[in-house]
């Protein structure tokens, strides 16, 4: 990881401990392929829901984000034609530019200190969908079906009166509509929250 406040890094593991069984019941609830434990391995894993983290330590936020490739590009392999280089490009373009995912309130007076993107959509001879045979689960097999396509996207912010911020809303759904869902894990002073965000439904009350 790139992001440099430790203590940030430090409150978002405490967020993914504190919110662990929500996440599970999360994805149960929501696992409708009947790919079994190959989701349950890897809970954020969910088609159409995307999974973020927020942490407050003081003056600094600290947000992360888990989404599936086929939520935010339409598929998770490495791009097979220009159309699809394209589409990720963009894709990559437009999460290295948070205020075109989540909007902060500027009485917070928050300052972004420092972005973090990353996908394994690549080249990797595992360029393949969901639409494999599941017969042939050796133990190398298994394992690479646990790195299904996704991105990460880490935002740092410094908010010089944290105290005013008291919602945040997301425009996440106006940019990747392939996505149904995103679960929301809140952790700072006003204590913790769990939320779903939608499309309809966009703004988290801290």
């Amino acid at each position: 990881m790139l992001i440099s406040n430790k203590k940030m890094l430090l409150s978002i593991a405490i967020s993914s401990s504190l919110f662990s069984i929500s996440y599970a019941a999360n994805a149960n609830d929501h696992d409708h392929h009947d790919h079994g434990s190959e989701h349950r391995q890897h809970g954020a894993h969910v088609h159409g829901v995307i999974e973020t983290n927020i942490a407050q330590d003081g003056e600094h936020l600290l947000f992360e984000i888990t989404a599936p490739g086929a939520d935010v590009v339409g598929f998770e392999h490495a791009p097979k034609n220009e159309e699809q280089k394209q589409v990720l490009s963009q894709a990559v373009k437009t999460l290295n530019n948070p205020t075109m995912i989540f909007t902060l309130q500027k009485d917070a007076k928050c300052t972004l200190e420092e972005v973090h993107v990353s996908h394994n959509l690549t080249n990797d001879n595992h360029d393949h969908d969901h639409d494999h045979d599941h017969d042939q689960h050796d133990g190398e097999h298994h394992k690479e079906h646990s790195k299904h396509g996704e991105f990460n996207a880490q935002y740092e912010y410094h908010c010089e009166a944290i105290s005013q911020l008291n919602e945040i809303e997301t425009q996440w759904f106006k940019h990747f509509t392939h996505s149904q869902k995103m679960t929301v894990q809140y952790l700072g002073n006003s204590g913790q929250k769990a939320t779903t965000l939608t499309a309809d439904a966009p703004t988290v009350n801290l």
